[in-house]
């Protein structure tokens, strides 16, 4: 494996656990702060509009500087959020050095699914954006409890002082193991930026690119309509005391680690079947945790099936919208990132919905059923087009050497420069 996929990961679980970690410290912001819980939730909703919004303008930008630079300014960027963030006087501060680390998000994990795919061989493509996506998903099982111990014990700054240091050690890693953009791939950038923001654009006009982002919106907007919910469903369901709920996270970020990596691996194998079956069952389990969160054993085994099953898709999806967008990925990819957390904030207005109309405490576990059966329609949807004929870029990938992208046939071994 090489090393510059661990500098990847450790980026991605330090942008995983600044993500996740306000959810355990809302009630000690809200009180330093002097404003409501709900109002501090705002720090979770700034967070995500700042992904949607920061990922396709900054992959713009990354379309005119080298990727390795532009995954350092990106990682730059969210230091000096977290930075803000934890000296912050007031609350409006705050939340401003929440969307600036947020503005890094969508386009680090965009740019950085491109950089993972060109430093293995074609067929080995969805195991390395898997590997980059574990830091994401080993943040929730280590980064956010512990990031959320921390504060409890020394107070929340303390904790986004250190997110800020893990943010210095993943741009130190990044500096030292990504390796350089190729000298032509230096020049055709700085000759045809314009040309190259055309291009990116164009991506857009592919079905089956706007399919995998839509799949991305629905099929993990279910995950997150049952789990933005989590507390108030294990407390007033399942009959959990309120601090069990942080463990029962930890079951299920275990979850997410499985799936993440099983789905890296058999995407590589057959990504829509792996796509197919991960959302199928994501589905089917969605649907049951209406009833099993209502025992606490039932609910503890299945939240764990919610992570992997949820987490079983993130691989596959990135790597179509790659497959679907070899000339010009960077825009794409970026937006694909965006696409998740739009999702999440999708299925969170809808899950409150369904709870303020009264529906119980599971209901919106019935909400994301139904996103994740949606998602599964267009898979389906997708999977016929292909029967159908290939895609202009089926079967070739990004070759990153360094940070040079070219469009290469499948079965080929990139040639290093």
């Amino acid at each position: 494996m090489p090393l510059a996929l661990l500098a990847l990961a450790f980026g991605a679980f330090g942008i995983g656990t600044t993500e996740f970690v306000i959810m355990g410290l809302l009630p000690e912001v809200a009180s330093d702060f002097g404003v409501s819980v709900p109002t501090a939730g705002l720090l979770t909703t700034g967070y995500a509009l700042g992904v949607v919004v920061g990922a396709p303008l900054l992959a713009v930008l990354g379309t005119r500087v080298s990727r390795k630079r532009m995954l350092m300014l990106l990682m730059g960027l969210f230091i000096a959020g977290n930075l803000v963030s934890a000296v912050a006087p007031v609350f409006g501060v705050m939340l401003a050095g929440r969307v600036i680390a947020s503005l890094a998000h969508g386009a680090f994990f965009g740019i950085g699914s491109i950089v993972a795919a060109g430093l293995v061989v074609p067929h080995r493509k969805a195991a390395a954006i898997s590997m980059m996506f574990t830091g994401l998903t080993v943040a929730n099982v280590v980064g956010v409890p512990m990031g959320t111990l921390l504060g409890q014990q020394f107070g929340w700054r303390v904790t986004f002082a250190a997110v800020a240091g893990l943010g210095v050690l993943g741009l130190a890693g990044i500096g030292a193991l990504v390796p350089q953009e190729t000298q032509e791939r230096r020049e055709a950038g700085a000759a045809g930026g314009g040309a190259r923001i055309r291009s990116e654009l164009a991506a857009f006009r592919n079905a089956q690119v706007l399919l995998a982002m839509a799949m991305t919106v629905l099929g993990f907007g279910g995950v997150f309509a049952a789990i933005t919910y989590i507390a108030p469903m294990m407390t007033g369901a399942a009959g959990y005391a309120g601090s069990s709920v942080t463990w029962l996270l930890v079951l299920f970020g275990l979850g997410m680690v499985v799936g993440n990596l099983v789905g890296g691996r058999f995407a590589d194998r057959a990504l829509m079947p792996m796509l197919c079956t991960a959302l199928g069952a994501l589905a089917v389990v969605l649907a049951l945790f209406t009833f099993t969160a209502y025992d606490k054993v039932a609910a503890a085994v299945t939240l764990p099936l919610i992570g992997a099953f949820g987490f079983a898709t993130v691989p596959p999806l990135q790597k179509r919208v790659l497959d679907q967008t070899a000339d010009a990925p960077t825009l794409a990819s970026a937006v694909n990132i965006g696409a998740f957390n739009l999702g999440n904030a999708l299925a969170a207005w809808l899950g409150g919905l369904v709870l303020d109309a009264g529906a119980g405490p599971t209901a919106p576990n019935w909400v994301g059923a139904v996103l994740a059966a949606s998602a599964l329609a267009l898979a389906v949807v997708s999977a016929f087009l292909d029967r159908r004929g290939p895609s202009p870029n089926a079967g070739r990938v990004v070759v990153a050497t360094g940070f040079g992208a070219s469009p290469v046939r499948e079965g080929r071994r990139p040639a290093l420069h």
